[in-house]
């Protein structure tokens, strides 16, 4: 059974993922295409971070950013071994549950443009393709996507 919980970035388990999957950001996209939050950035009062866990096993991260009008949506990540077997799904939920609770009208997110299997399980949880927002740059290795919380509070 996946369990999802807050975690701290720095929390055994989790710090291990999420320098893994900033090593594969920058060994796919530009620096300057990377926009994850560093382990500092992680423990800001507007994150929300979780991990996803089997047993002791940490298998995945996600991360709500709360911003002015919406959530974003940070720091997915899910172990290799642990793809397709539900770990992402049952983070997006715990970040939508919690954006919910803080009265957020949606969900928004940037990703990689080679992404392809986040494309399709954002698309899968009900986000839509949609133009930069916020700070993010219209560049061809981004790609955003957003999804309205108002239709189920």
């Amino acid at each position: 059974m996946i369990v999802v919980e807050p975690t701290s970035p720095r929390a055994a388990g989790t710090q291990d993922l999420l320098e893994m999957s900033h090593a594969l950001m920058l060994s796919l996209f530009s620096h300057e295409s990377c926009h994850f939050l560093d382990l500092d950035a992680l423990e800001a009062d507007n994150i929300h971070l979780f991990a996803a866990r089997k047993g002791q096993e940490t298998l995945g991260t996600g991360a709500l950013a709360i911003k002015d009008g919406y959530g974003e949506v940070k720091s997915m990540f899910t172990l290799e071994a642990a793809r397709g077997k539900g770990v992402a799904a049952a983070l997006l939920r715990q970040i939508e549950d919690t954006a919910r609770e803080h009265g957020l009208p949606a969900l928004k997110l940037e990703t990689g443009d080679k992404l392809h299997a986040a494309h399709r399980l954002y698309e899968r949880h009900g986000f839509a393709f949609c133009g930069p927002f916020a700070d993010y740059k219209d560049v061809p290795e981004s790609l955003f996507m957003e999804k309205s919380l108002d239709d189920a509070q």
